[in-house]
């Protein structure tokens, strides 16, 4: 692998270029890290979403139709999708190509699936990289579609300017979808299947949770019986300039209804990310995390593969396993060895 040649192929537009820097990064190949320091000053022009959502939402659906829009507009779209790696096999399916049929062909578009390699946020470790990579590439809009939502599958919030809750009526009990920690990740809220019962429920369940937040639970709310309630006093205040109000919108993706409003709504978000000073501190946030993550890399690498610490515990797991010592006095020996500067 070459970084000056991929360097130049991705300067140049070359898709074969850039799916082969995709996959030095996604792979760790020798010199990775060096492309990545090579592209950094590139990236941050395109504008990053996440798409989160439960299985059987309707992501890719949605996704397929964001993607058709913003070509309508006459941006370049690239999507990250990742898929869940089988724990057993460590393969994953990768289908998205097949989910976006109508779209994948588009030579401005760049649709790349990714295994989650055991993530348990529902993102490859190495997804954020990527992303640089389609940044510095010169593609408009990156949408990344992550595995699902859940308690421990907030990643995509650490990664996106905008991160897009879709849940669907079938979701469950209400209050389940509204878990802890689900509400904060996401910008804006999509129920989607919006033809199907339940959809206006779960909506107003949505927008009476954020009210909660907010301090105007029930504005939009029909009063019990239909009959009007005023409350005494003033109204509630409303969020100023610096807080954004997260929306709750409506689409059937698989007719495209609503997908133009969505656009709308991501793009009044980033219109304010970008006023706010939001924006800036989310990127540098983001900087301070990746810095964090390749220290972390470099170090776990350095010592499995520079030092002896494997073998220093294989010599001691009889003992571990007979109870003469535990993990964590092997493991303080050998750190406290590390600091010392002892060659394990």
């Amino acid at each position: 692998m070459d970084p000056d040649l991929l360097l130049a192929g991705l300067q140049a537009g070359n898709t074969a270029a850039l799916a082969r820097a995709i996959s030095v990064v996604e792979n760790g190949r020798p010199g990775f890290e060096r492309l990545l320091a090579e592209i950094h000053r590139s990236v941050g022009r395109a504008q990053r979403i996440g798409i989160t959502g439960p299985p059987g939402s309707g992501k890719s659906t949605l996704v397929e139709r964001l993607v058709s829009a913003y070509r309508a507009a006459g941006h370049r779209v690239a999507v990250v999708a990742v898929d869940p790696t089988s724990p057993f096999t460590g393969g994953a399916l990768l289908g998205d190509r097949i989910r976006m049929e109508s779209v994948a062909l588009d030579q401005g578009v760049f649709i790349r699936s990714m295994g989650s390699r055991g993530s348990l946020g529902g993102l490859a470790t190495t997804t954020r990289e990527v992303a640089d990579v389609l940044d510095a590439a010169g593609f408009d809009r990156v949408v990344i579609e992550t595995v699902g939502v859940g308690q421990s599958e907030l990643d995509v919030a650490r990664m996106a300017d905008a991160t897009v809750l879709v849940l669907v009526p079938e979701s469950g009990d209400g209050i389940q979808t509204l878990k802890s920690g689900v509400m904060e990740i996401a910008d804006l809220f999509v129920v989607n299947k919006a033809d199907r019962p339940g959809a206006d429920k779960l909506r107003q369940e949505l927008e009476v949770t954020l009210g909660i937040r907010r301090g105007n639970a029930f504005r939009n709310v029909p009063a019990h019986h239909g009959i009007r309630g005023a409350r005494r006093g003033a109204p509630p205040a409303e969020p100023g300039a610096d807080t954004w109000q997260p929306p709750v919108l409506v689409t059937v993706a698989a007719k495209g209804e609503g997908v133009a409003e969505l656009i709308e709504a991501i793009d009044r978000h980033f219109a304010w990310l970008t006023a706010s000073g939001t924006l800036a501190e989310r990127r540098k946030r983001r900087m301070l995390d990746r810095t964090r993550e390749v220290v972390d890399r470099a170090t776990r690498r350095w010592i499995w593969e520079e030092t002896r610490a494997e073998q220093r515990i294989a010599g001691r797991l009889d003992e571990i396993a007979a109870g003469r010592v535990s993990p964590y006095e092997v493991a303080a020996e050998l750190l406290d060895g590390i600091k010392q500067g002892e060659r394990l």
